[in-house]
């Protein structure tokens, strides 16, 4: 056997023995998400156990609007969808199909905070602020922190996309689009508990 042939059988019995980096990359984002469902957990008990205590303030249902609510879920159920077609399109390896995938997503998810935003400052603007009693405390952790995860998000998929620009579809680009797929949707079944807990059942 050659020496070559002998580096080359050294090299394969190598990463045999060494887990794939990328899956375990994977692995430790899935691990991530756990900590974050736990987060959010924490603070959807925490909202419930307070909703009702509003300090004689305004409460749930004299606040919630559910029009710009309504449009802000379908909004952002619409970019959970576009994010599937921008995953299978790599898988395709189709680049600019991707990219254009994740940039409507994107843009869906731009539009999502911006109503967020109005709908903050709207209620601000009621005198209905964080200090204003438990329950407004609790509505602003939790759904600011959702609103937080998807601006990461968004500046995330931006960063992803120059990447692709430059690198195209690698081992390393596919992971992160996984990754990014994953975060997104996981979102999106966050907000699915808050549209129903916070909005629905505030209302009713």
């Amino acid at each position: 056997m050659s020496s070559s042939q002998v580096t080359e059988a050294s090299a394969r019995a190598h990463h045999d023995h060494h887990p794939d980096m990328e899956e375990m990359r994977l692995l430790g984002f899935w691990i991530y998400l756990m900590t974050d469902v736990m987060i959010f957990g924490t603070f959807f008990a925490t909202y419930i156990v307070l909703k009702n205590s509003t300090n004689g303030g305004p409460g749930p249902a004299d606040l919630f609007e559910l029009g710009g609510v309504i449009a802000s879920t379908f909004i952002l159920l619409a970019s959970s969808y576009t994010c599937g077609l921008a995953v299978l399109a790599m898988n395709k390896g189709k680049l600019r199909a991707l990219l254009g995938w994740l940039a409507i997503t994107a843009l869906l998810g731009a539009c999502f905070i911006g109503l967020e935003i109005s709908e903050f400052a709207h209620l601000v603007d009621r005198g209905a602020t964080m200090g204003t009693s438990a329950f407004l405390s609790a509505f602003y952790t939790l759904v600011g922190t959702h609103g937080l995860h998807v601006s990461i998000g968004l500046v995330w998929m931006v960063a992803l996309m120059l990447q692709l620009t430059k690198r195209g579809i690698t081992p390393v680009t596919k992971r992160k689009v996984q990754v990014i797929s994953l975060f997104w949707h996981f979102l999106d079944v966050i907000w699915i508990f808050v549209f129903t807990v916070v909005y629905l059942m505030g209302v009713s």
